[in-house]
């Protein structure tokens, strides 16, 4: 059975995933799967349901009920959830660390690794997030590992939401991120984790279009030495 291949992009917050993933889905006319955004959108939908973020059985409940959607719009990538489009709701500070912290519940998890698969089985996919080529998709063909220094980080997050008009502090937002590096590395249910076979790239002193060639040339060799039929299928961790 032909398909394309299952890139999995890898990283802690801030080193580039998710624009990466988005012009390498372009460059490659892949869909790209923001799974970062999939538990953004878990947060979000827990915080406007003052659900705690430690119970199990709601965050089980939230979870079943939830449809999350990724729609491209005047060649723009939205989050749709429950029938809403909340790209911008889910990137606040606020939003990133409810995210880390539901994405650390084993019943949340479950779900959306479900629905990951689900999405990303037939190939011609990106996945970005913290576990997917070691949880998600471990055969995947061509896995990433993003990384950069979390003052880097910091400093993009920072730049980031003041282009949205938003007031940050940069050495908070540094902070931050390093706070989220320590909830998302330290967690027990799939922690952040560079998988053995994962292509490193340190992008702190390379531009987006750097990174993004050096990407499309590893995806040119492994489609090569693949050959033109795919018939490997994910059928577990």
């Amino acid at each position: 059975m032909k398909r394309e291949l299952i890139i999995a992009i890898d990283g802690p917050s801030g080193s580039g995933k998710s624009t990466l993933s988005r012009r390498l889905a372009a460059a490659l006319d892949y869909t790209n799967i923001d799974t970062g955004a999939m538990y953004r959108s878990v947060g979000l939908a827990a915080h406007r349901a003052g659900i705690d973020t430690g119970d199990d059985r709601a965050l089980n409940t939230l979870c079943a009920g939830l449809s999350i959607e990724f729609v491209r719009k005047d060649e723009e990538e939205q989050v749709w959830l429950n029938g809403e489009d909340v790209s911008e709701a889910i990137r606040t500070p606020e939003m990133s660390l409810m995210a880390s912290r539901v994405s650390a519940n084993a019943a949340v998890r479950k779900t959306m690794l479900g629905l990951q698969r689900a999405l990303g089985e037939r190939g011609g996919v990106i996945l970005e997030g913290r576990d997917i080529g070691t949880v998600v998709f471990p055969r995947a063909e061509v896995k990433f590992f993003l990384k950069a220094s979390a003052r880097e980080r910091g400093r993009r997050r920072c730049q980031e939401l003041r282009d949205k008009g938003l007031d940050v502090s940069l050495e908070q937002t540094i902070e931050e991120v390093k706070q989220r590096d320590a909830a998302d590395t330290n967690r027990l249910h799939a922690p952040l984790l560079q998988a053995e076979d994962a292509v490193v790239i340190d992008t702190t002193a390379m531009t987006i279009d750097q990174v993004l060639q050096q990407m499309i040339a590893v995806v040119a060799e492994r489609r090569q030495r693949a050959g033109p039929v795919f018939t490997r299928k994910e059928s577990g961790s």
